[in-house]
C-alpha cells in the first residue's frame, strides 16, 4: 500500500477540497504549495471565483510548506477577487506556513484569521 505521507504523519502530495459554509467558499488545502502543484491551486481558486460568494476562505491548517511561486498566486488571487468586488482570506495557517506569510508580508495584503470559523464573519 502506497503511503502519501511524511514519517510525521503530514501530507506530502497537496489536496484542495473546496466546501461551502454559510453560503461561503472555502477551500480546505493539504500538503505542500510549491511550484510543483501551483496550478492546481491557481485553478482551485479561479474557481471559487466563478461563484456567487463575494468571499473565499482558505483554510491552510494542513499546509505543510508553502514556497515563493504559491504566494505569487494567493497576490494574484487576491488581486483578482478585489477587482471583482471580491475578498480572499487565509484562516488557521499552521505554523511552518504563518512564518513564511509573516517574513515576505503576504499577511499585509490578505487577511489572516486564527481559524475558518472567524474568517467566515462577514
Amino acid at each position: 500500500m502506497a503511503d502519501n505521507h511524511h514519517p510525521a504523519g503530514q501530507p506530502t502530495r497537496l489536496s484542495i477540497t473546496p466546501v461551502t459554509i454559510d453560503g461561503i467558499h472555502v477551500l480546505v488545502v493539504a500538503g505542500e504549495l510549491d511550484a510543483d502543484n501551483t496550478g492546481t491551486l491557481r485553478q482551485a481558486l479561479s474557481a471559487e471565483g466563478d461563484g456567487a460568494s463575494a468571499l473565499t476562505v482558505l483554510d491552510l491548517g494542513a499546509v505543510t510548506f508553502m514556497d515563493s511561486s504559491a504566494i505569487n498566486v494567493l497576490i494574484a488571487a487576491n488581486r483578482d477577487a478585489m477587482a471583482a468586488g471580491g475578498q480572499l482570506r487565509m484562516a488557521a495557517l499552521s505554523e511552518p506556513v504563518q512564518r513564511i506569510v509573516a517574513i515576505v508580508g503576504l499577511d499585509t495584503i490578505l487577511a489572516c484569521y486564527p481559524t475558518v470559523a472567524q474568517a467566515l464573519k462577514i
